[in-house]
């Protein structure tokens, strides 16, 4: 018990000296929406009904939130899950006459400008060929959540610290870190029954963590989806700054498929860059997935993960920007459901789920662009 005295003692240091997103907004005028409307039409990223299932799953997650709950709160602008609630319904149910008359965006809602310089990057969903045991080239393991993973929630203790978790283990009657990624790829783990499936390349499983779910193949063809169950809690540490830092990328190189590149050029390299971010995930089979931090499946070019301290989870953004092309950089204004989380996205950032395939790769692999942030609110709720 001293001990866990000590470590919250600790953390509550670090914490109260942690910097906070700090965010102001700007209430759009109505021919301001108008104009974000009509490049809604031609530039959207998605359908409107793959938007519409988005806006039904973020719908589930709100009636379980309480409505009074304070979900952004900013000078002269406090937004309640309750508001979010009414936003997304009213959206969902006018979203055809939105499509048809742009006008109606206006009529509906009031819009917020939260940010004009917001960091965009994607994430998609990995397909790695796998085998439930090791055996000739599957020779990486998959690891399950371990029982001595222990987490201690510091909202417990002030509510300042709410989304803050420590992560450790006990050894003996010491309060340590969890494992880093360089013991568990020396054997931390080994032979305590949790693997859940062996890969083929290391560099594929690492990148499996990044995005945090995917897809396995089996040799009999079967696929079963591989998602995020959790994690050691310790820094995630960028690869990419890394191998730029080291003279092997420049910075304007780094993409997923040319860290992939250089790490299959210099494999004696691999596993001192890999190590160096000590963060480390595990995971679990399910038939469907991935799932978002609300408990709801993504819905690709719509779900979008963020830190609750930017934009709530829960909330519908407009957003403007660039994604990556195969002939070019391509512009968009798109309704996106902020729906996921993870432990890189920190400050003003949105990470946008890209889906599977080919394309999905291409665009999350790429995508580090600028964007501007719009919150959406159900006209009234503010006034």
């Amino acid at each position: 018990m001293r001990a866990i005295y000590y470590l919250l003692g600790i953390f509550f240091f670090l914490f109260s000296c942690a910097p906070k997103v700090e965010l102001g907004w700007q209430k759009l005028s109505p021919s301001e929406i108008e104009k974000l409307a009509t490049k809604l039409q031609s530039e959207s990223l998605s359908f409107t009904p793959a938007i519409k299932v988005a806006l039904e799953r973020q719908e589930a997650f709100l009636k379980n939130k309480d409505p009074e709950a304070v979900a952004l709160n900013l000078e002269q602008l406090k937004v309640t899950y309750q508001d979010l609630l009414n936003t997304v319904v009213t959206l969902k149910e006018n979203l055809e006459l939105i499509e048809d008359n742009p006008e109606y965006l206006a009529k509906l809602f009031d819009i917020y400008l939260l940010s004009s310089n917001t960091l965009l990057t994607g994430y998609y969903e990995p397909w790695l060929e796998a085998s439930y045991e090791k055996k000739g080239e599957y020779l990486y393991p998959i690891y399950r959540l371990p029982a001595d993973l222990k987490v201690l929630d510091l909202e417990q203790f002030h509510p300042r610290f709410k989304g803050e978790k420590i992560y450790y283990r006990m050894g003996g009657d010491k309060v340590l870190p969890y494992y880093s990624r360089e013991e568990i790829d020396k054997g931390a783990l080994a032979g305590k029954g949790l693997e859940i499936a062996w890969v083929k390349d290391k560099i594929k499983l690492f990148f499996l963590h990044i995005q945090g779910s995917g897809r396995l193949i089996f040799p009999d063809g079967k696929v079963k989806h591989v998602l995020y169950a959790g994690k050691n809690g310790l820094q995630y540490v960028s690869i990419g700054r890394l191998l730029v830092e080291k003279g092997l990328l420049k910075k304007d190189e780094v993409s997923m498929q040319s860290i992939y590149r250089v790490l299959k050029d210099n494999p004696l390299l691999v596993d001192e860059i890999l190590q160096a971010n000590p963060s480390y995930v595990f995971f679990k089979l399910a038939e469907e997935g991935p799932f978002g931090c609300i408990n709801q499946p993504l819905t690709p070019w719509v779900s979008v993960a963020s830190n609750n301290s930017f934009v709530p989870w829960g909330g519908v953004l407009l957003v403007e920007g660039v994604l990556p092309g195969l002939v070019g950089d391509k512009f968009f204004t798109s309704l996106l459901a902020v729906q996921d989380t993870g432990g890189a996205i920190k400050g003003e950032h949105l990470d946008l789920f890209c889906g599977s395939g080919w394309e999905a790769e291409f665009v999350a692999g790429r995508l580090q662009h600028r964007a501007r942030v719009y919150l959406l609110l159900r006209k009234g709720e503010n006034d």
